[in-house]
């Protein structure tokens, strides 16, 4: 079954929310307070004896110490350090449940699927089984914690459960309290009507701008294989443990680490176009003949402008350039403050 053809999209559709990849939801939430359901991403189940073990071995993330109570952002490497999928990684039962966007879902978990060999791991595509929303502000998150019986997490990444349903706090946006609401599809058809009415309705482009906003990277189809994790700031915000022990691309992103300066991070901007996408190159006005960087993600942000997070060199920010979009007479970026400090050696 496809998300096409899925009953919560179907159901969605019926309630006048536009899934990803419909025409664009008009931005209902104008405020600090919204939902939106996450239907541009996807869910890898993880089970088994051996699953904690194999996926520990595999992403740049503990997993095998991962507590119930708790999510992680991870990595999965290539064998150069470079990055084919970041994920929300936590437990459900005995399953270790990865999110990621589903335009990369099939050809990462196939790859997972060939280093398995004699473990006893099961990966099955959870996505139109298991359904994720995204829970904006305060209000928004105290009113779906009353709904659900369950305690609304108070700590960055924690995990609280009850009933089939489980919340996520994920980073804040701008100082507004995020969540993930998580749930199996007949579950969240019973809940959201409910809280449709009392939290305005949003499409996933609009979460997808407070994940911007929180300065989280997402990797996606146009940047695979783009990025060592402290190209994008990875392991600034926790998806990187550099004492868990060896998994693809390991020693090059500890060399990264450990050898020398960051020559390139990740950081906010805006720009006056909504042709900004992820992998369209930057262009500094110093060295105009070739890219300084890439744009990692990107999503229009009204009266015609985009917020993007961009990787670039470093030395171009020192230098005093302007910085472009697409060309070196490409419409201008202006940066943005990160929302958490880079290393001191920076």
């Amino acid at each position: 079954m496809t998300a096409l053809t899925s009953p919560w999209l179907q159901f969605l559709r019926e309630h006048g929310v536009a899934g990803d990849g419909d025409s664009p939801s008009p931005d209902a939430a104008k405020g600090d307070n919204f939902i939106a359901p996450l239907t541009h991403l996807g869910m890898i189940a993880a089970s088994g004896d051996d699953a904690a073990h194999f996926l520990h071995a595999q992403l740049t993330n503990d997993i095998e110490h991962l507590p119930p109570d708790q999510a992680r952002l991870a990595g999965y490497c290539s064998a150069k350090g470079r990055m084919l999928a970041s994920m929300l990684a936590w437990r459900d039962g005995d399953a270790i449940m990865l999110q990621l966007p589903r335009e990369i879902l099939a050809p990462v978990q196939k790859r997972l699927q060939m280093y398995v060999l004699r473990s006893k791991v099961k990966l099955a595509d959870a996505s139109d089984s298991q359904v994720a929303v995204g829970v904006v502000g305060r209000d928004a998150g105290a009113k779906l914690a009353t709904l659900l019986g369950v305690a609304l997490p108070s700590a960055e990444y924690e995990k609280s459960a009850h009933g089939g349903h489980a919340l996520i706090r994920v980073p804040d946006a701008a100082g507004i309290p995020r969540y993930q609401w998580l749930a199996d599809a007949a579950s969240a058809m019973q809940v959201w009507p409910q809280l449709s009415l009392a939290v305005p309705a949003a499409g996933s482009s609009q979460w997808r701008r407070t994940e911007i906003e929180a300065g989280i990277p997402v990797i996606v189809q146009a940047t695979q294989e783009k990025f060592v994790p402290q190209m994008i700031n990875f392991e600034l915000v926790g998806g990187v443990n550099f004492r868990k022990g060896c998994y693809p691309g390991q020693e090059i992103v500890a060399r990264s680490q450990y050898l020398g300066k960051l020559k390139r991070r990740m950081l906010p901007a805006e720009v006056d176009t909504v042709q900004a996408g992820p992998g369209t190159e930057i262009y500094a006005s110093t060295d105009p003949d070739q890219p300084c960087g890439q744009i990692v993600n990107a999503e229009p942000a009204g009266a015609g402008r985009s917020l993007c997070l961009v990787e670039l060199k470093t030395a171009v920010l020192q230098d005093g350039a302007t910085l472009h979009l697409g060309s070196a007479g490409g419409p201008a970026l202006r940066m943005l403050p990160l929302p958490y400090p880079l290393t001191e050696t920076d």
